[in-house]
């Protein structure tokens, strides 16, 4: 009892400067039945947690893990992204082999040969209806799960001037691909139109142009918000939110941001996102900011909360996420699941 009263106060400081989610962290990795202590990805899938690792795909069900490499049919060893299909309980697998759909308790297996994929490096994969949206090494793909037509995407039939998609998001009105060196491809359900956002500076490493357009090229993630119709933007030198009449980007030196650089962005709503960066995870709810993290010098856990005139209050909490190279992040309710390079961690709000 000492040690819950003397944890919440630890986090009243961060409280009083801003009202800020706190949580208390569970963190899983080879020991506790994690297929491998580098994940990639994690998503949530009703009471069911995937995690897509260094080598394997892991289930969390039950409190116990289950573990899919090759030999249990799995494409590729290599896990990147995992995509649920709420709709039909099919589950999409991104390797660095091909792509695998886990449906009825086997798996199905598309590759470059074998399909209508545009390459066996697949990097993220979205679903829509019918529709299964992949990003590629190579371009991206749309497969029809109704019909078995596959359509390819590439920079002969869209303004993609660089093929290497890296992420992909899918919304009923929306798609949306993240392309490295390339910016933001969008593509309009509706009228069947793509259109890019780009960099406006052009620069590689300079921001000249700070909320004139996408802070940069080298995009790692999107999040499309339909209700809000808001996209947020992960790049490797800040991140961007778009409303769709003015950009606004976000740097570590006048933001919260730890570090300007990301691995991905996951919108709550228009105003609340969650930050994947090499420093921590980072969460801003329209004007306040606070990160997640062990500690960069001592390793301990601890929590920042940046408020809205920039003063930063710095907690000693009891934990934190695994490791603060963040690479991905969930939602289950009020908690969350987060993706590190040292294990998977799961977030349970107390606040």
């Amino acid at each position: 009892m000492r040690k819950v009263i003397a944890f919440l106060l630890a986090l009243a400081p961060a409280a009083f400067t801003a009202d800020m989610p706190c949580f208390r962290w569970e963190n899983f990795t080879t020991a506790n039945g994690l297929p491998d202590n580098h994940v990639f990805n994690v998503a949530v899938d009703g009471k069911r947690v995937w995690a897509a690792t260094e080598n394997g795909l892991g289930l969390y069900e039950n409190g116990t893990w289950k573990v899919y490499r090759p030999e249990d049919g799995l494409v590729h060893r290599a896990v990147l992204w995992v995509a649920p299909d709420k709709r039909t309980g099919d589950v999409w697998i991104a390797t660095m082999g091909g792509l695998s759909r886990f449906s009825a308790g086997r798996f199905d297996t598309y590759t470059q040969l074998t399909s209508g994929l545009a390459n066996d490096v697949v990097y993220g994969v979205a679903v829509l209806g019918d529709y299964v949206w992949v990003a590629t090494a190579a371009g991206g793909s749309r497969f029809n799960t109704r019909t078995g037509q596959w359509s390819l995407y590439n920079e002969r039939n869209t303004p993609m001037y660089e093929i290497w998609t890296y992420a992909v998001t899918a919304t009923p009105s929306k798609v949306y691909y993240a392309v490295w060196g390339g910016g933001v491809l969008e593509y309009d359900v509706k009228t069947d139109h793509w259109k890019d956002y780009n960099d406006p500076d052009g620069e590689t490493e300079i921001v000249l142009y700070k909320d004139q357009g996408l802070i940069h090229e080298i995009t790692t993630s999107v999040s499309y918000v339909e209700k809000d119709k808001v996209l947020w933007v992960a790049t490797y030198f800040g991140a961007s939110r778009y409303d769709g009449r003015n950009w606004k980007n976000f740097l570590d030196k006048d933001s919260g941001l730890p570090s300007n650089f990301l691995n991905q962005v996951k919108a709550v709503d228009g105003n609340h996102a969650w930050f994947s960066t090499d420093k921590g995870l980072a969460y801003y709810d329209g004007e306040n900011w606070a990160v997640y993290r062990p500690a960069l010098d001592t390793h301990r856990p601890e929590m920042l909360v940046r408020d809205a005139a920039g003063k930063v209050t710095r907690t000693e909490t009891e934990t934190a996420p695994a490791h603060n190279y963040i690479l991905g992040v969930d939602f289950d309710g009020d908690d969350i699941w987060v993706a590190t390079a040292k294990g998977l961690s799961h977030g349970i709000r107390v606040k």
